[in-house]
């Protein structure tokens, strides 16, 4: 029984290994911290520049001014369930070498131990790590460190990303309540999957 008792908690360790513990759980990044009103940082971002985010027209983004230690960066925000609370971070660092992303990374694991997810590409050319938090509320975080020099189709450079997930998922469901998806269009798109494809359009020539 008691060998018992040690290999379920020894699997209860593996299962919860990918999060980390509450009061490991980060909520500021480059001066602005998750869950706190937009408007408290107008000397920080440029508020003119907010945009709805594409395909996902409830989170809105602002770019933040640059510093010493940051060259740009987006922050997001609510508009439905958490009006104005910033609800992800996204910053790019000023010092773009590999050089300085592997002491970033050493410092990530010296502070929120080793990354719980590789989500970088196989030949490393985008390295990507993730990390995962649930904090003393009981809410998820996300925290990814990015370095990319070749990948145009991503951020170039070394970049972090902090995300407060429940509460994008708490303002997209607020927002598909208040924004149901219209039956005209719903129509024209089953119509649009049965008839036949127009093949001279779809291929290159």
């Amino acid at each position: 029984m008691k060998r018992f008792l040690t290999i379920l908690t020894l699997w209860g360790l593996l299962l919860s290994g990918h999060t980390c513990p509450a009061n490991a759980a980060p909520h500021q990044l480059g001066g602005f911290t998750l869950d706190t009103d937009i408007s408290g940082y107008k000397q920080q971002v440029e508020m003119k520049s907010s945009l709805p985010i594409r395909y996902a027209d409830n989170i809105r983004e602002v770019a933040a001014r640059e510093t010493n230690e940051f060259k740009s960066g987006l922050i997001a925000y609510g508009t439905c369930a958490v009006p104005n609370k910033i609800v992800r971070i996204k910053l790019k660092y000023a010092d773009d070498s590999k050089a300085f992303f592997d002491m970033l990374l050493a410092r990530y694991e010296a502070k929120f131990g080793k990354a719980a997810e590789w989500r970088g590409d196989p030949f490393h050319i985008v390295i990507t790590w993730k990390w995962s938090f649930i904090d003393s509320k009981g809410n998820h975080i996300s925290l990814i460190l990015q370095h990319n020099k070749l990948d145009t189709d991503e951020k170039i450079g070394n970049s972090v990303k902090l995300t407060l997930i429940d509460a994008i998922d708490k303002d997209r469901q607020c927002y598909e309540k208040t924004h149901p998806v219209s039956t005209v269009g719903n129509l024209q798109s089953s119509s649009a999957q049965n008839s036949q494809p127009d093949w001279d359009k779809l291929l290159p020539r």
